[in-house]
């Protein structure tokens, strides 16, 4: 078999909440996963999915040819695989990282350039669709990378994922990822702004939404975010806030540095940032309602 059929062991570090369900998936495809994280409880539930726990990323990776991330950041991922543990110097030669978490894309590409000094491939394919959608399987995957790299990681994304799109050039994946957060950011808060006005008006806001998904102003949250996480209060999502803010000062700080003038990603940026402030890293990404609520006077609901 080839390596791409057969890539043997996959080694997987970071069992949060997006990884341990992606993690799971592998394995039920029948993928053996060895597992890295901090959390002795993401790990034992790794186990109970048909994984292998490893006491750190080096041990995870020994003699792999494959190696996933899905860390809070690219400073994370490039402390597993470069630095005080140097996950990268236990991969077999010519092996391929496949990193998954949301990263900064011109941090992504100097990792890719270090990374292939020592004779290691990587391919950005950052992830959309939330816990919910990582637990079925049916994430939609952004691949940056050169595109044999991406041809290689394919079967193993296509475990997880079921749209992969590849995207360009190493870091581009994580480019389109802040950039479609940013845009999908700004939906939710304008939905948000559209509720409280109609509130105030006399408008009943489940009218509104209905208004809104038959109409253009539907967008993917006015399907599925309004409803069911913001009118009914729970704010349950399973995406949090500070997350979405990290993701929207990637895309504002990836607009400065290619000199862009981005007035819009920048507020937004900013909006989110305090927003994630005010309501702690705790916060689901759908409380920035709360927020906005809060700032026009209103009393949120849930709060």
């Amino acid at each position: 078999m080839t390596d791409a059929a057969d890539p043997g062991p996959v080694a997987f570090v970071g069992l949060g909440m997006m990884g341990l369900p992606m993690a799971s998936r592998l394995a039920a495809a029948g993928y053996s996963v060895r597992g890295s994280d901090l959390s002795t409880d993401a790990l034992a539930a790794f186990e109970r999915a048909g994984g292998k726990p490893c006491a750190s990323p080096q041990e995870a990776a020994e003699g792999v040819s494959v190696l996933i991330t899905m860390l809070p950041n690219g400073a994370a991922v490039r402390d597993v695989l470069l630095g005080a543990g140097a996950a990268a110097s236990a991969l077999r030669p010519g092996a391929l990282v496949i990193d998954m978490s949301s990263s900064a894309p011109m941090e992504t590409r100097w990792l890719a350039e270090d990374l292939s000094a020592i004779g290691i491939f990587l391919v950005d394919a950052p992830v959309s669709g939330g816990v919910k959608r990582a637990a079925a399987g049916t994430l939609a995957i952004m691949a940056g990378g050169d595109p044999v790299q991406i041809e290689r990681a394919r079967p193993i994304l296509s475990a997880m994922g079921s749209t992969i799109v590849p995207t360009g050039e190493p870091g581009s994946g994580h480019a389109v990822k802040a950039l479609n957060n940013y845009v999908s950011a700004a939906g939710l808060v304008a939905a948000c702004e559209a509720v409280l006005i109609a509130e105030k008006f006399g408008v009943d806001p489940n009218v509104l939404v209905d208004v809104l998904n038959v109409s253009t102003g539907k967008n993917n949250s006015t399907e599925l975010k309004l409803k069911p996480f913001i009118l009914s209060g729970s704010f349950a999502s399973g995406f949090s806030m500070a997350l979405m803010a990290k993701d929207l000062r990637t895309a504002a700080d990836l607009s400065e540095q290619l000199g862009v003038d981005a007035e819009g990603a920048r507020d937004a940026a900013a909006l989110w940032a305090e927003a994630s402030a005010a309501l702690g890293r705790a916060a689901d990404h759908t409380e920035i309602h709360r927020f906005v609520a809060g700032r026009s006077g209103k009393p949120e609901k849930g709060g």
